[in-house]
């Protein structure tokens, strides 16, 4: 290796650059060793996160798969010393899926900067600013850390004992909500969709909506690469409705009345109330997605709608004021 300072930043500054390009543009994720130390240790900022070199490998094997035609420039090289800074930026295509997130053919600029250590003209430590998260962050798709990362000293979710799951269960089941139908439709045009409670109003200006879908449902990869959805708000006329979009049928949509919205999601005929909202923010949480859509077309009808509570459905209508 270079012994001078001078001779040191020269070469790293064109490892850099040709390294970069040879794993990130074109997968040659071997070419690493070339530039950093075996003991090399990777930080995330954001989150605290640190792994090896070889998970650093693993990652930019796994975006791209997800981006085949990535493409990565660094744009400025700072070094001082033993310390260092690269300012980067890349573009490329969702075109297949990253982990568990459906691709969804958007294409996506992004940039960080990565600070850290150099040691015998090597990098041997450095902290980033850019993880997947962010990158899922810049394709609309951002994580909802607290729930991926809970505090170190009690996870309020796992560490539950038994009787204390029960007794969430029962707390949940106090809940009293209305039943919906949330629906889309697939990249063939055809109309998906699937019975869901967890629908909640965020805001009337702007006028938002949430609904929170498990990714395990058949209609999850239709709706996470939607524009659109629909939300239909079932009516007592509509026991046979509930019960279709609760099972596994396959075609769900064969033998009930329905017609589009204004931007294709079916709406429902015979819901108590319908709208279609433009999807904005798919929220990762673990095992679900929250979905944030921003609602373009809305129906009220004086249909009287279903009640749920303790796993029980009730008429709305026998509702008394207290």
């Amino acid at each position: 290796m270079p012994d001078t300072t001078e001779a040191v930043t020269t070469d790293i500054r064109s490892a850099v650059r040709a390294v970069w390009e040879a794993a990130w543009d074109r997968g040659e994720v071997d070419r690493l060793d070339e530039l950093m130390t075996a003991d090399f240790v990777r930080e995330s900022a954001a989150s605290g996160a640190r792994w090896d070199l070889a998970a650093h490998k693993r990652e930019i094997l796994q975006i791209r798969a997800a981006f085949p035609d990535l493409s990565t420039t660094v744009e400025q090289l700072i070094i001082d010393g033993d310390d260092f800074a690269i300012f980067w930026s890349s573009t490329g295509t969702f075109a297949h899926d990253l982990g568990e997130v459906p691709a969804t053919g958007t294409r996506v600029q992004t940039r960080g900067s990565n600070q850290g250590r150099l040691h015998d003209g090597r990098i041997a430590f450095e902290r980033v600013t850019w993880d997947q998260s962010e990158l899922l962050a810049d394709l609309g798709v951002p994580s909802l850390r607290a729930a991926l990362e809970p505090e170190p000293e009690a996870s309020v979710v796992d560490d539950l004992s038994g009787a204390q799951r029960e007794a969430l269960k029962g707390f949940n089941r106090q809940f009293v909500t209305g039943v919906t139908v949330v629906t889309t439709t697939d990249a063939e045009g055809r109309p998906r969709g699937l019975a869901a409670n967890s629908y909640a109003s965020v805001s009337l200006d702007p006028p938002l909506v949430l609904v929170c879908v498990q990714k395990t449902s058949s209609t999850y990869p239709a709706l996470f690469h939607s524009r659109h959805l629909g939300i239909n708000i079932l009516s007592t006329e509509q026991g046979d409705t509930l019960a279709t979009f609760a099972s596994r049928e396959p075609d769900k949509f064969a033998h009930v009345d329905w017609r589009k919205g204004p931007q294709g999601s079916p709406l429902l005929d015979g819901s108590s109330a319908s709208i279609e909202a433009e999807i904005k923010e798919r929220f990762q949480a673990r095992t679900h997605t929250v979905f944030i859509a921003r609602v373009i077309h809305a129906e009220v009808t004086d249909r009287t709608p279903i009640v749920y509570k303790a796993g029980q459905f009730f008429d709305g209508s026998s509702l008394t004021e207290l």
